[in-house]
Parts: C-alpha cells; sequence; structure tokens
C-alpha cells in the first residue's frame, strides 16, 4: 500500500472516531437533560420520603392526580368564598353611583358562578361532600384569605352613592387578593389537575379584575 493510501486510511479512521466521540457527548448531553435534577416526595405518615428522577417524577403526576386534602379544602373553601362575592355583587345594582361599577359587577357574577358550578361539579365528581360532615366547611369562613367581615357586609349594605362605589372596590379588591393568594398554594399543595386548571383560572381573571378596580378607585 502507498503513502498516500495508508494516510488517506488514517485521516478517515480519526474522522469516524471523533464522529462517534460528537454522538456520544451528545446521547449523554440528552441524556442528563432528559433526567434532569432528582426530586424529594414526601411521604405519607409514618413513611419515609422517596427520592425520584425528574422523569419519573412528571411521569408519577400525569399517572396519578388523585385528589388530595389540599384540592378538597380549596374546592370547597372558593364556593364559599365566592357565594360571598355574588352576595357583594347583588348589592350594585340598587346602590352603585357608577355604570362602571355596575358593569365590572356583572362581569365579576358572570365568572365565578360558573365557577361556582364547576368546583360543585368537580367535588361531586369524586364523592366528596360540598361541607366537611365533621367541621362544617371545615374553616372559620372569617379568617379565609379577603373575605370581608359580617360588620364590613354591613357597611356596605347601608352605603349609598359614591361611597358604596368606593367601599365596594376597597372590599372586592382584597377579596380577589385573597382568591389569589388561596389560588397560588393549592397549585404548590394540591395534586389534581382540574384544580389546578381551576386555580389557573382564578388567578388570571381576579388578576386581570383587580387592576381595572384600581382604576376606578
Amino acid at each position: 500500500m502507498s503513502r498516500v493510501s495508508v494516510a488517506a486510511a488514517g485521516l478517515t479512521a480519526l474522522a469516524v472516531l471523533g464522529l462517534a466521540a460528537c454522538d456520544s457527548d451528545t446521547d449523554d448531553a440528552e441524556s442528563g437533560a432528559a433526567t434532569g435534577p432528582s426530586v424529594i416526595v414526601p411521604g405519607g405518615p409514618g413513611e419515609a420520603n422517596r427520592t425520584l428522577s425528574a422523569e419519573e417524577a412528571a411521569q408519577q403526576r400525569t399517572e396519578d392526580d388523585s385528589p388530595n386534602s389540599a384540592d378538597v379544602s380549596y374546592a370547597r373553601m372558593m364556593i364559599v368564598h365566592h357565594t360571598q362575592a355574588l352576595e357583594m355583587t347583588g348589592l350594585v345594582p340598587d346602590r352603585a353611583e357608577s355604570s362602571k361599577i355596575v358593569k365590572l359587577a356583572e362581569r365579576i357574577a358572570a365568572a365565578q358562578q360558573p365557577e361556582i358550578k364547576a368546583m360543585q361539579g368537580w367535588l361531586k365528581s369524586h364523592d366528596k361532600p360540598e361541607q366537611d360532615d365533621a367541621h362544617g366547611h371545615g374553616h372559620d369562613h372569617a379568617t379565609m384569605p379577603g373575605m370581608a367581615t359580617q360588620a364590613q357586609l354591613k357597611q356596605l349594605r347601608a352605603a349609598d352613592g359614591e361611597a358604596f362605589d368606593q367601599l365596594f372596590l376597597t372590599l372586592m379588591i382584597t377579596h380577589h387578593q385573597g382568591a389569589i393568594t388561596m389560588s397560588t398554594e393549592v397549585k404548590g399543595q394540591g395534586n389534581n389537575i382540574r384544580i389546578e386548571e381551576m386555580a389557573d383560572d382564578v388567578v388570571a381573571q381576579q388578576t386581570s379584575e383587580i387592576s381595572r378596580m384600581r382604576d376606578l378607585l
């Protein structure tokens, strides 16, 4: 074999080895990206924590989105929370001075009435009562984030015109902020995909409405 042939053969071999190394590096990078950091999954009472790969954790979440206590509690509390919002918007037509407040209240009611029905339907589909049999709703309603007190509701009912408009906006902004807090918390603590979707809807809708209400103050 001539020197030229030997040299050509050598270069070809080096090129093949180089490509193989590149493929290996690519495979390792893709493998690393697929696995990602490990995830620690808290165990149940008396059980040790488990460590899952990112892929295993994602697969487990996809396969099992069984509602946990946080999901059920959120649905129950949000029904009560939304019901109070509807009580407040129901006062608007007879007391508000601003037509913008009237339209805002209509928008809030139009969004929250279907959400209440959706959460009631979700509880029913999972054989969960709307109320905690042992403790009513299982929560002191006054301690839910953003809930107006009975004294505040009485003051709102007694107000009229511009005074009503200002008090309504103040209370409803706080009410919406509470709903956003609850929705954000369940996204971190819950396990059910449908509840997460409903929480996302609440956050998006009520964040937008807070912006509108602040413009009217």
